[in-house]
């Protein structure tokens, strides 16, 4: 599960990310990560954590497919938030080859596009 203070919620940080953050993709997903650590607290460090957010559209399936999709995407984030830096948004975008993948093969599609977007430790 992904905490509270992890989730990206609201629409203006998604559309940033998409739009402003750098991108890679696989044939499963697409990542979005938007690095905006320009807001800092008076101390010099970071206002929020790290926070991750989903797209999972109908064009990957039925109500149950995408909410089945979603977990397990959730559940893969959840694992890698230690490769985050306090302040990135990560936006999840899932494409419809993400409904017949297991879980396996999201994790690796997953680990290669954080490798390729410089997020990984």
């Amino acid at each position: 599960m992904l905490p509270t203070r992890h989730r990206l919620v609201d629409g203006d940080s998604f559309r940033r990310a998409s739009r402003a953050g750098r991108s890679a993709g696989s044939p499963t997903m697409v990542l979005h990560l938007d690095d905006p650590r320009t807001s800092t607290s008076e101390d010099g460090g970071p206002v929020v954590p790290a926070r991750v957010g989903f797209v999972v559209s109908k064009a990957v399936g039925n109500a149950v497919v995408r909410n089945r999709v979603k977990r397990r995407l959730r559940h893969l984030a959840s694992e890698r938030l230690p490769m985050l830096g306090d302040g990135q948004v990560l936006v999840v975008r899932a494409r419809a080859a993400a409904a017949q993948a297991d879980s396996g093969r999201l994790a690796v599609d997953l680990d290669r596009c954080l490798d390729k977007l410089g997020a990984a430790a």
